[in-house]
């Protein structure tokens, strides 16, 4: 980039550049602007907080209540805890309530608005430039470091800044414009990036086994889903790809390739006592129908091919039951792969914690480089959890650029 070039007329000077006009980096703006820092926000897209527009359906599960810093995935699970900490679902709330936006609880504490995402938006908007904000969308953006400033290409501007905050997000959904552009920078400036890889997103197979998703797809079914020793109880819900439903997006962020999953279809029932009482009570009764009672009968029907055996309970002995629960207790899955990019809802890893710092999210080594949001490696669980940590890191960083 030839700075040099660049007419002095088409230069600006700020306090603090946010790249990223998302959740964090709105967030970020809004602190920094309450601070009195002259703030800019550029971002490539179109449109502000477009994220944060189809999420939840366009309803935004913007925080959720119950949450903890020890249900966020890191290779240090200890960094997130302080920006949590200082920034709370009630902090958020409260601004949420000074606006006035209807909101309502869904589920395990997850919230949403009774309107639409675009309030969360607008309220962000109006905040921002309340601090004395101001947001430049449509940008190519370029960066570099000259003399202790941040020199930002942004078409034909040239902009200068004390400090400079990465906040464009992760590689999930590039349909919505994400990029690796953050990781990129981190690069640029030698700040090392984990593993990165798609997070909270539905599963694939192939083979006989895709056949059978394909069979049953739009069929949803309550259960508990296990892998790398960690679980979650939701629906799962087989496709035309393979399986989804929140029990999968959340068991795909633990998942590895060629490692197996482990479903529970009875969450909480004793499915083996439950057989043996209804083969003494009910010996002609074929055992399709007695699993019928408690799945879904198109379910029951393609598993009867391999796994249920359409016989009188009084032919089957206790190992054949033992076996039947384990099948339906303990469904052992090996998916081929997930659905990639295209429909995760975050980026799992993102630039290594072990370069920022845990209060402020600066570089360690580059004074006034900051990243926020998904960005960091830093990812928490479906359920408004990772916006719970775009506010937080993004107020962490506000309070200090």
């Amino acid at each position: 980039m030839a700075l040099e070039s660049q007419n002095p007329q088409n230069q600006e000077s700020y306090d603090v550049v946010i790249i990223g006009a998302g959740a964090a980096g709105l967030m970020c703006g809004i602190e920094a602007g309450n601070r009195g820092r002259k703030v800019l926000i550029i971002d490539h897209a179109n449109r502000v907080g477009k994220k944060i527009l189809i999420s939840g359906g366009g309803r935004c599960n913007f925080t959720n209540l119950n949450d903890s810093p020890d249900v966020y995935q890191s290779q240090n699970p200890y960094f997130c805890i302080s920006a949590l900490k200082s920034y709370t679902p009630d902090d958020f709330i409260y601004l949420v309530d000074r606006h006035n936006i209807p909101y309502y609880e869904k589920k395990l504490g997850q919230l949403f608005c009774q309107g639409t995402s675009r309030e969360i938006v607008d309220m962000l908007v109006t905040e921002c430039k309340r601090a004395g904000g101001k947001i430049g969308l449509d940008c190519n953006v370029e960066v570099a470091q000259l003399l202790n400033k941040f020199h930002i290409t942004a078409n034909d501007k040239l902009i200068q800044s004390d400090s400079l905050v990465m906040a464009t997000g992760g590689a999930s959904i590039p349909q919505m414009g994400s990029t690796r552009f953050t990781y990129q920078i981190a690069q640029q400036f030698g700040l090392s990036i984990t593993e990165i890889r798609p997070g909270l997103v539905p599963l694939t197979f192939s083979g006989p086994r895709l056949e059978f998703c394909k069979s049953l797809a739009g069929l949803s079914i309550p259960s508990i889903v296990s892998a790398n020793s960690h679980q979650f109880e939701e629906n799962i819900l087989f496709t035309h790809k393979g399986i989804s439903g929140p029990a999968i997006l959340q068991i795909s962020s633990c998942w590895r390739e060629k490692k197996p999953i482990e479903i529970d279809l009875l969450p909480h029932f004793d499915l083996l006592s439950h057989l043996k009482t209804e083969r003494s009570l009910h010996p002609k009764a074929a055992l399709t129908t007695i699993v019928s009672r408690h799945l879904p009968k198109n379910f029951v029907r393609a598993l009867s091919r391999t796994y249920i055996p359409e016989k009188p309970m009084h032919t089957l002995s206790d190992k054949d039951l033992d076996s039947v629960t384990t099948k339906l207790k303990k469904w052992e899955l090996y998916p081929s792969g997930t659905e990639g990019y295209r429909t995760a809802e975050v980026s799992l890893g993102g630039v290594d914690t072990a370069n920022l710092s845990s209060q402020t999210m600066e570089a360690n080594n580059i004074p006034g480089l900051y990243f926020i949001g998904e960005a960091v490696d830093v990812t928490g669980p479906l359920g408004g959890y990772n916006f719970q940590w775009a506010w937080a890191s993004g107020f962490a960083a506000g309070q200090y650029v």
